[in-house]
């Protein structure tokens, strides 16, 4: 019986660390920091924006698409270079594992704007939604400059 009665307070005990550390990775969120939408020299209709997304819960995030009230389509890119080339392609999720971040960066993974619904100034700020796997939504801010040379 006693056997019995340890297996039982273990499972318990398992399952409230469980609830708990679920319940923990709901409150915890990742959030994007040093945010940044390149001016580009003349008006485009498409613009970049870089940051890292820094993920400080226990539990793994996945960003499955992002949106902002400031542009018609906002997705998340990535370029690799391909036998010498780069080339640039739409990535479906970003994947964040626990206490990890991923980096936004010119030549690498970035959110492409476009379609902006009207004309950015450098210093004004863009906001963007990053809707998770889990049906959670984050707002960023992003800062308007032009590119460090």
């Amino acid at each position: 019986m006693r056997a019995g009665r340890k297996l039982a307070k273990c499972a318990v005990a398992l399952l409230l660390t469980a609830a708990a550390l679920q319940a923990s990775a709901k409150e915890c969120a990742p959030a994007m920091k040093e945010g940044w939408v390149r001016l580009p020299p003349a008006a485009m209709p498409m613009m970049a924006g870089f940051g890292r997304i820094a993920n400080p819960c226990p539990m793994p995030v996945v960003i499955i698409s992002a949106s902002s009230p400031a542009f018609g389509e906002v997705s998340i890119h990535e370029t690799r270079n391909v036998d010498g080339v780069n080339r640039m392609r739409e990535i479906e999720q970003l994947r964040i594992a626990p206490d990890d971040s991923a980096t936004l960066k010119p030549g690498g993974l970035h959110l492409m704007l476009m379609q902006p619904r009207a004309p950015l100034k450098e210093g004004s700020k863009v906001v963007v939604n990053f809707k998770l796997q889990d049906g959670r939504e984050i707002l960023s801010e992003l800062v308007v400059r032009k590119p460090v040379p």
